[in-house]
């Protein structure tokens, strides 16, 4: 759990300072989530393009596979919730770990769309299980008034590894084919799965009821639906465009989408670093709603502004956003929350981030089919303009939390 710093004053008294986040389990944990993060990486450009290539499938075939693992994560994520209050974090990690790894082992021997949607949808399990438990583990090891920043450092794992795996996916098609590069995705995840396996247990103890009943625990907790809700609309565009721009930079006569996506991660590490206290500074309401603003803004500026140079500034302006938007969000959704019920929120919220990231690259790719890929972008940029709509009108944030110095 968290530690209190203190400092030494010069009458010889104490001063208490912010409790202590960066302690050796949250560590941990952020290390394991970069080893694992940086396995999904590696898969986003070697999916597309393992699709259209060897496959010979085209737009639709690609926004179904990358999106199919979505599918099972979005059932099983409040299950693994309860699991997570019930059992402890560190299990659903090293649990979801494995099965992440032994699903992608089934890609090596996958020579159709149909069986390799089907070893996604159990990479979808491995997903549901990791993400929730190092998330709650996130919760768990961050003081109340320094989630907001913990979400951002903790974040910073997944966007590293999307901005350097990608890197290392081509780097190793291009020398070694699409084989070697499921073998390394396998080698981080169970790198990930290690590191998982050395934290402690972190079950969470009952808090004491008001009343001689004990509280249901819930599947589906009602404190996660709005914030998932707002998180679908906002991933939605996100997603089609880690889905489409491997192939859209092609479309645009560029070598490949690394340094995109490299630029994408890079604008969100610099903001949740250099800028991880802003959600806790200004309000996780008033960061949200800018968040969606530059989030509809970039993806706008992508499709709109069919050259290189309009695809580089929409990256960096959507980073802008997403740096800010899911700590915000996680944190007004965490608020108030027990921290036996925390896995169960977590689970709620997140099913909604597997919602779009399955649905969206699998409706975008119908919109690429018709319209061009240059038209994801843009029905990207309407979603999160609605998101936004449904922050204003319910007054999201505005009551939950508020500014701290």
């Amino acid at each position: 759990m968290a530690r209190t710093v203190a400092m030494r004053t010069a009458s010889g008294g104490l001063r208490e300072l912010r409790p202590r986040l960066l302690t050796s389990a949250f560590v941990m944990v952020a290390v394991a989530e970069l080893a694992y993060f940086t396995a999904d990486g590696v898969l986003l450009p070697s999916l597309p393009r393992y699709v259209e290539g060897p496959l010979g499938a085209g737009n639709v075939a690609v926004g179904l596979v990358v999106g199919a693992f979505s599918i099972s994560a979005f059932f099983l994520r409040p299950w693994a919730g309860r699991m997570a209050d019930r059992r402890g974090r560190r299990l659903l990690m090293v649990v979801g770990g494995l099965i992440w790894a032994m699903s992608v082992a089934g890609y090596i021997v996958t020579d159709s769309v149909p069986v390799l949607v089907g070893m996604r949808l159990v990479t979808g399990v491995g997903e549901a299980l990791f993400f929730v438990g190092a998330l709650a583990a996130n919760v768990d090891l961050a003081p109340p008034e320094r989630r907001g920043e913990a979400f951002s450092f903790a974040s910073l794992a997944l966007y590293i590894g999307i901005g350097a795996g990608p890197f290392i996916g081509e780097a190793v098609i291009d020398r070694f084919g699409f084989t070697a590069t499921w073998l390394v995705a396998i080698g981080l995840a169970l790198t990930a799965t290690g590191l998982a396996a050395r934290l402690p247990a972190m079950v969470p103890e009952l808090e004491p009821e008001p009343s001689d009943e004990p509280r249901r625990q819930r599947l589906v907790h009602p404190k996660g639906l709005l914030p998932g809700i707002v998180l679908l609309a906002a991933i939605w565009g996100m997603a089609g465009f880690l889905t489409f721009v491997p192939l859209y930079a092609l479309d645009l006569g560029m070598s490949g989408s690394g340094l995109v996506l490299g630029l994408f991660a890079g604008v969100v590490v610099l903001i949740r670093s250099v800028g991880a206290r802003i959600p806790d500074v200004i309000g996780a309401g008033r960061a949200t709603r800018i968040a969606l603003v530059l989030t509809a803004t970039g993806l706008a500026v992508i499709g709109l502004w069919r050259e290189p140079a309009g695809l580089v500034l929409g990256a960096a302006v959507l980073g802008l956003g997403v740096a800010l938007f899911t700590p915000a969000l996680f944190t007004i959704a965490m608020d108030g929350v027990p921290a036996n019920e925390r896995g169960a929120v977590m689970g709620t919220t997140s099913a909604f981030l597997d919602v779009a990231l399955g649905a969206g690259p699998a409706s975008l790719g119908v919109v690429a089919a018709a319209f061009g890929r240059d038209g994801t972008f843009l029905a990207g940029s309407g979603m999160a303009a609605l998101g936004l709509l449904l922050v204003v009108v319910t007054r999201l944030g505005v009551r939950e939390t508020s500014p701290t110095a």
